[in-house]
């Protein structure tokens, strides 16, 4: 596969740079034939899912899970996606998903890198924002409640 060249980072996704390695969360993916396109790379879409689950799966490592977040009436949907794509992944492949959160007043900023399980190889880094918002009502929350604020609180942000 021709070497691609390195891209220098979106404004969004410069920030991760800053970001202390070890208080990273790590969701491990093995990329299967229905994640990929006809030539075998993983289709585009497939990196976003994987970026979800890392998520859930981050915010279930600190006990949190996220059915409790909407029983208590409250959903996060994503209102900004920043992705940057450095190689392909190809099917068959393991890679590893890092996530960290930072909280920005109701904003939920959701840090990524997809890499390979030695940290040698970057595929993919992104950003995604979330934001609180009352489901009954269908309104951004102005404050998070603190329940969930205390719960993402765990996570050290």
């Amino acid at each position: 596969m021709p070497q691609k060249p390195d891209l220098a980072p979106t404004g969004a996704i410069a920030r991760q740079s800053a970001i202390n390695d070890s208080s990273w969360f790590e969701y491990p993916v093995r990329s299967h034939p229905h994640h990929t396109d006809y030539g075998g790379i993983v289709w585009h879409g497939s990196y976003i899912a994987w970026m979800e689950e890392a998520r859930v799966e981050c915010l279930r490592s600190i006990g949190v899970e996220f059915a409790d977040l909407v029983a208590l009436g409250c959903d996060m949907p994503v209102v900004e996606m920043s992705l940057r794509y450095h190689r392909s992944v190809a099917m068959g492949m393991t890679v590893v998903v890092r996530t960290r959160m930072t909280l920005e007043g109701v904003r939920l900023v959701w840090n990524y890198q997809i890499c390979s399980p030695d940290r040698q190889e970057l595929y993919v880094t992104a950003q995604v924002t979330l934001v609180a918002m009352d489901r009954e009502k269908g309104k951004i929350l102005r404050q998070l409640p603190p329940a969930v604020k205390n719960a993402l609180m765990r996570l050290g942000v």
